[in-house]
């Protein structure tokens, strides 16, 4: 079971619990499902029941406890336990759900985590006359956009070296009417670290305005350029290469991936693939690119161990468990490289 699926379960519980009569409240649109948090337990949480509490006139552990039952029984989860003040801690059959949750992403491709269809919001993002809060701009756009808006990038100066470097793009450029404040304003770049930060071109100099929170300032070094573990930039372009690399090597010994039961594999790695669509909605959700920069990061530390075992050695033949290692590393390779086209930063077959 992905995390959407669980989200659209845990809806059907609310609504079954609603024609049962022992809620009474409109069912919502949205159940968001996430890592626990401290405190709980499990492989998800939802506070569902402290978002239906108000309207259903019951505290919200009552709410959970209604809940608990119709979660209980359904298909793929194993155990529903209640904590705090009446978050729902849901565990998955691990297997069952690693199976789903690759099957899933190899579905959506790239695309995993974004939107179904438009959400009908229009965003307009205006910023002033800086080289970081223009690409951080054009790059919450696209995270945006991956999640169903429509949005306009302006800003109050631009140098057409950005876009020959760098390949950012703006709208428009001018100063915007009083209603349109500028609404992206991270730490600004000084002049002199501008031309450091171009410097490193397109992927390292994006990575190096994107990376930091907007509260940091970006650095210019060349420490963004080493091939090495300390560049995380590097550890995410690598890992992707390395799942690119698996998918060759599977194919000139002749078998292909299929999502199945995944032993033997870090549940940190299933946890990073599963929380990607909640990254991107949160990162569009409060304008913030680092964290997506930092989550690519987070899938890649846990991969690069894997990767190294996905294909038979020496002898052995490629068995079914191959074939589901080899689909969990496709997997990983989708979400790099669709995180790092909405930083608009290239993912590399080879490295």
């Amino acid at each position: 079971m992905t995390p959407v699926e669980l989200s659209r379960t845990v809806l059907h519980a609310v609504r079954r619990a609603v024609d049962a009569g022992e809620l009474s409240v409109a069912v919502p649109t949205r159940a968001v499902v996430a890592p626990p948090g401290p405190g709980g337990c499990g492989d998800y949480a939802t506070g569902i029941a402290l978002q239906l509490a108000r309207p259903a006139g019951q505290t919200p552990l009552r709410v959970a406890e209604v809940l608990r039952p119709y979660l209980v029984g359904t298909d793929g989860i194993t155990d529903v336990v209640l904590t705090g003040p009446g978050f729902l801690n849901i565990s998955l059959d691990r297997e069952a759900a690693g199976a789903g949750l690759v099957g899933e992403i190899l579905r959506r491709g790239v695309r995993y985590g974004y939107a179904d269809q438009p959400d009908g919001r229009v965003v307009q993002l205006h910023c002033p006359h800086d080289l970081r809060a223009v690409v951080v701009a054009e790059a919450t756009a696209r995270l945006l956009r991956s999640q169903g808006a429509l949005v306009r990038v302006t800003a109050e100066g631009f140098e057409e070296v950005w876009s020959s470097v760098l390949g950012v793009t703006v709208d428009a450029v001018g100063t915007a009417p009083a209603e349109l404040p500028v609404n992206v304003r991270p730490v600004p770049v000084p002049a002199p670290a501008s031309a450091g930060l171009l410097a490193l071109g397109r992927d390292a100099g994006r990575w190096a305005l994107l990376h930091p929170a907007p509260h940091d300032r970006p650095r210019a070094g060349d420490e963004h350029l080493v091939q090495r573990e300390s560049n995380p930039l590097f550890r995410v372009r690598y890992a992707h290469a390395r799942a690119r690399a698996a998918a060759r090597n599977a194919a000139d010994l002749g078998f292909t991936a299929a999502p199945g039961p995944l032993t033997d594999v870090e549940p940190g790695l299933l946890a990073a693939l599963a929380d990607h669509p909640r990254v991107l909605a949160a990162a569009a959700d409060h304008r913030a690119p680092d964290r997506l920069a930092r989550h690519l990061v987070t899938v890649a530390d846990a991969a690069l161990p894997f990767l190294l075992t996905v294909l038979p050695r020496g002898g052995e033949k490629p068995s079914a468990a191959h074939r589901a290692r080899l689909a969990l590393a496709e997997a990983v390779g989708a979400v790099l490289a669709g995180g790092l086209a909405l930083l608009g930063i290239d993912a590399p077959d080879h490295l």
